[in-house]
């Protein structure tokens, strides 16, 4: 990831002021990953998709300048690798039966769950985290962004799988983990429309 930062493959449409380019052409994205599995690197071409076009737009549009100046620079410059954490062992496509619980306390959240089939789980250093903050299905998930060094973050064992064996794909794990309100990406309750 930093070699790929250092040559200006990540972060497209991240904004001059916070490190990137600035190109909204999605067409780069696609360009870069069509040549790096060109080379037979499917792991990495998966890795960098996963960074610039799954995780990334959560990071470029649904932030503040302030979370924006947090997170974007390390991301462009590839020393923050990117994770989205939605699926669960009893939630898999089906979001609303998210059961990772996030219990505000003052100006944090107190997290405990678990999380599986996390590409870059094993790698990540930031991750976008569906929670469940109420019982309503809809209205009840938010979003977190979670540093992997917030104590209470345990990473699970890497996950074989039928192919891609040096994609990175694992389980997370959150005990009383404590996410300030700051790293929530817009309102509460907005994570399932986000």
């Amino acid at each position: 990831f930093t070699e790929a930062g250092k040559h200006g493959l990540l972060g497209f449409p991240v904004p001059d002021e916070y490190g990137g380019p600035g190109v909204e052409d999605f067409r780069y994205n696609a360009i870069v990953i069509d040549e790096v599995a060109r080379t037979g690197a499917a792991a990495e071409a998966i890795a960098f998709s996963l960074q610039n076009d799954v995780v990334l737009p959560y990071l470029t549009e649904m932030t503040t300048d302030e979370q924006k100046a947090r997170w974007l620079p390390g991301v462009v410059a590839g020393e923050t690798v990117l994770g989205i954490a939605m699926t669960e062992p009893g939630a898999g496509s089906d979001l609303t039966g998210i059961r990772t619980s996030a219990v505000r306390d003052g100006d944090s959240y107190i997290v405990n769950g678990s999380k599986t089939f996390i590409s870059n789980g094993r790698n990540g250093d930031l991750f976008v985290v569906a929670v469940r903050t109420s019982a309503d299905k809809h209205k009840g998930l938010t979003l977190l962004v979670v540093d992997a060094d917030t104590p209470g973050f345990e990473r699970g064992r890497k996950l074989d799988k039928i192919g891609l064996h040096a994609q990175d794909t694992s389980e997370l794990t959150f005990t009383d983990m404590v996410v300030p309100v700051a790293d929530r990406l817009g309102e509460e309750g907005q994570g399932f429309y986000q």
